[in-house]
């Protein structure tokens, strides 16, 4: 299903709830809107195949605009609206973009791309006027809102994060199917209980592939999407009250904001219509899920795939209460690890993550090397995301951290995450990485970068306080040696840290050595 069908059915009913603001967009309007958008990009030119780029803080005009794209056979690339102009310039011209739409909001991120990308010709503005971009709300006043004659299914083409390295397009053929047919992506929705009455609150940013991908499904069951402009911890909880959400998704930085709040505000919301809170995107610590079920009760489902669509595991909270830390069985592809000669390893063993599928399910967009990088060596239709990990007796997975995380000192592998999970449990602590610096004598060694809880003053003692804190909680051999603090972690609203950029100053003088 998809916008056209529900504003048949039920055109009144909101499709979008901007909590902020109030704005509402019901079906029929995000039907009328998208169709004029997509007749726009139509007469300019774009037929089935080609690419518009989005890049928008969260407002409405994203689903009218992502919406376009999908029903005209579109490869429809949602833009991380924190990149640079330079950023930016290298997506548009790495993907072959067409078009790119922006907003308001970020209309000067799109100025700054003057001189660059000059293959992406259409530049427009969706939801008011801008220097230098067409303004394409005032371009559609004479816009037919009628759906084209022919309405292909797009896709999304998504850019990885980049968390170590440039950003690298994830493409996928094609569906060969209307824009009406169902899809996989709705079918597994149902399967966790949403349908036309789902009330869903997204917090994070919607460029990022899971509130995206989640949120267009809710609007193509015929639900509601209530988008939070930006995550705040006490605001996520008002809007669960008031506009009585059933469904929800998060990443494991907003637990642990949430649980950090006084008791006392924790307890002043009525959470009673919430039955399903999906979380993903990035390891949750293991008290952390343990508390928040406390809380909310065994509401959350975890999920782990990547934008690569390759694989998918998944599990409820009772079955997380039996196997605590684990993300789930695979419900999606055939799990198995793997050393790094690509041997097949034993339960319990710990290797590089793949799933196998029956044919290759995704390509890395102008880059066969990397897509090679994430084949096995012998078995080409199993393919990792670079995920170390181990599967147990029962076939659930543990993820154990990012193989490109992995500090080696001594000769002895350590992964960040075990350290990252204690460390953010302390309360004068908002937010750390765990890093390996350069080492004389080791190769490296564990070094914490933390972001203090506001009104903690970063000191000698509060270094020495973490230290003992995490001896009492990890290995000695994982005992950070030193703690370092910054303001603000490196860190994207979708959970991932910029592991790169926290590295690189540490790295910076031995880089000048060799």
């Amino acid at each position: 299903m998809y916008p056209g069908h529900h504003a048949q059915t039920r055109p009144d009913h909101p499709a979008i709830i901007i909590p902020a603001t109030g704005e509402t967009v019901t079906h029929a309007q995000l039907n009328a809107r998208s169709n004029q958008i997509a007749q726009y990009l139509h007469a300019h030119g774009l037929r089935l195949g080609d690419t518009v780029a989005i890049l928008m803080d969260n407002t409405p005009r994203f689903f009218e605009a992502l919406w376009a794209g999908l029903r005209s056979g579109l490869y429809v690339l949602p833009v991380n609206r924190y990149l640079l102009p330079e950023e930016v310039a290298y997506i548009l011209e790495d993907s072959g973009a067409h078009a790119l739409i922006t907003s308001p909001g970020k209309a000067e991120t799109a100025q700054g791309l003057a001189g660059r990308a000059s293959d992406c010709k259409l530049r427009l503005c969706l939801g008011g006027p801008a220097d230098g971009l067409v303004d394409l709300t005032q371009e559609l006043t004479n816009v037919t809102a009628e759906p084209l004659a022919e309405q292909p299914r797009g896709t999304f083409m998504f850019y990885s994060s980049g968390t170590t390295g440039r950003p690298k397009g994830i493409k996928r053929l094609l569906p060969a199917a209307a824009i009406s047919a169902a899809t996989p992506h709705t079918d597994s929705l149902i399967g966790y209980s949403f349908d036309e009455n789902t009330i869903y609150l997204s917090p994070a940013p919607i460029y990022h592939a899971a509130p995206c991908a989640w949120s267009m499904g809710v609007q193509a069951l015929g639900g509601t999407v209530v988008m939070m402009e930006r995550f705040d911890p006490e605001a996520a909880l008002q809007h669960i009250e008031h506009y009585k959400i059933t469904h929800s998704q998060w990443v494991p930085t907003m637990f642990v904001r949430m649980l950090k709040l006084p008791g006392e505000q924790r307890r002043r919301y009525d959470l009673s219509s919430h039955g399903i809170a999906v979380h993903a995107a990035a390891p949750c610590p293991a008290e952390v899920k343990r508390r928040m079920i406390d809380w909310w009760g065994p509401i959350l489902l975890e999920y782990y795939g990547g934008s690569e669509g390759n694989g998918r595991t998944s599990l409820d909270s009772h079955e997380w209460l039996q196997k605590p830390g684990s993300v789930g069985q695979a419900n999606s592809g055939i799990l198995h690890i793997c050393d790094d000669d690509g041997n097949e390893l034993a339960p319990g063993e710990t290797g590089l993550v793949y799933f196998e599928q029956p044919e290759m399910p995704f390509r890395y967009h102008n880059d066969p090397e990397k897509t090679r990088q994430a084949q096995h060596p012998v078995y080409p239709t199993w393919t990792a995301l670079g995920d170390v990990g181990y599967v147990d007796e029962d076939g659930y997975l543990f993820l154990t951290d990012r193989k490109s995380f992995m500090i080696i000192s001594g000769g002895v592998n350590i992964y960040p995450q075990q350290i990252e999970d204690a460390l953010v449990l302390h309360p004068k602590v908002a937010d750390v990485g765990v890093i390996g610096v350069p080492n004389d004598d080791f190769g490296e060694e564990v070094k914490a970068v933390v972001q203090p809880a506001e009104g903690v003053e970063p000191d000698a003692a509060l270094a020495e306080e973490l230290i003992a804190f995490a001896r009492q909680h990890v290995a000695a051999y994982m005992v950070p040696r030193s703690v370092d603090f910054s303001a603000q972690l490196p860190r994207l609203p979708t959970g991932k840290l910029y592991k790169n950029e926290l590295r690189a100053p540490y790295w910076a003088d031995q880089k000048k050595r060799i």
